[in-house]
């Protein structure tokens, strides 16, 4: 099967349920699209699957009233690679250099090669990215300051506003189409991942800085009490609040729909949950539940 086919399949099948009751309804319009695209989340996560720990009510009102997939084979298991898959039809392992990206790796999909939103642009689809991106981004070493390319619209999406990499990897800003987001050209936003850049603390040089704890892959420059994967210096107006960037994103989705309500969208709603870091909102917090993993004999 060519890669072509792959993402003719994988449309069909999104589309498929609207596109019957379309048929059985005698019109001609193009169903819309949305991928919600979870990260590290397991297939025994949701109740909908058996999951009795965390009750996921709003996902299991989607599975009823949806398809429920009880079969189902990803081409990669993590973040990267299966992004990678997903926009392309290709198998990572096909590709070199398809691994878990740094926040500050070259654009892996490169201009002019077929993907799903440039097939689905090429039907008539507006198509929009939200979310988390990690495929990299520019020709090397990105200049977070100016104008950030290629990127996701040079692969066939009109619109995006997301993360470049992961909650946990600097830089911690969002980026709108090709620009990152509140920026003061005044403070120029730094990055690098091997040396430390500016003078912010880190998670190794100071641990009590941190609002939780972490292993010492997460203990490079610190923000908003989190310490992170890479060190980063400036863009302070610019960078993301932990606590309040699931309803952000939201937000910006529910943007780019209701704006192209009458004419056929495709959305990728890339959400980081329950990727670490987990900061929720003070208001949010539960109770702590202490749960044993060790049996016990006695």
């Amino acid at each position: 099967m060519t890669r072509r086919a792959i993402l003719l399949a994988g449309a069909a099948a999104l589309a498929a349920p609207h596109a019957l009751a379309s048929a059985a309804a005698g019109t001609a319009r193009k169903p819309n699209i949305v991928i919600i695209y979870a990260d590290d989340l397991g297939y025994g996560d949701l109740s909908c699957y058996g999951a009795t720990r965390i009750k996921t009510p709003h996902l299991d009102r989607l599975a009823a009233r949806g398809t429920r997939f009880v079969n189902g084979h990803s081409p990669s298991a993590t973040c990267t690679p299966s992004r990678y898959a997903l926009l392309t039809g290709d198998y990572a392992w096909r590709a070199s250099g398809i691994q878990i990206l740094p926040g500050d790796a070259p654009a892996l999909i490169r201009p002019g090669k077929f993907t799903l939103p440039t097939m689905l642009k090429q039907a008539g689809y507006a198509t929009g990215l939200v979310g988390k991106w990690h495929l990299g981004l520019g020709d090397g070493k990105v200049d977070w300051n100016g104008e950030i390319a290629p990127g996701p619209l040079d692969i066939g999406f009109d619109y995006g506003f997301y993360m470049p990499a992961t909650l946990d990897r600097v830089p911690t800003v969002l980026i709108e189409n090709r620009r990152v987001v509140n920026l003061d050209p005044a403070d120029p936003i730094r990055v690098d991942y091997k040396n430390k850049v500016g003078t912010e603390s880190t998670g190794a040089e100071h641990p009590e800085l941190r609002k939780f704890a972490a292993d010492p892959e997460h203990s490079n420059t610190i923000v908003n009490g989190i310490s992170r994967i890479g060190y980063m210096t400036g863009g302070k107006d610019a960078r993301w609040k932990d606590e309040e960037l699931s309803d952000v994103l939201l937000g910006k989705a529910v943007e780019f729909v209701t704006a192209r309500k009458d004419a056929p969208f495709f959305l990728y709603y890339a959400v980081n949950e329950p990727h670490v870091p987990r900061a929720p909102l003070l208001a949010t917090v539960l109770p702590v539940v202490t749960i044993s993993l060790v049996s016990s004999t006695t």
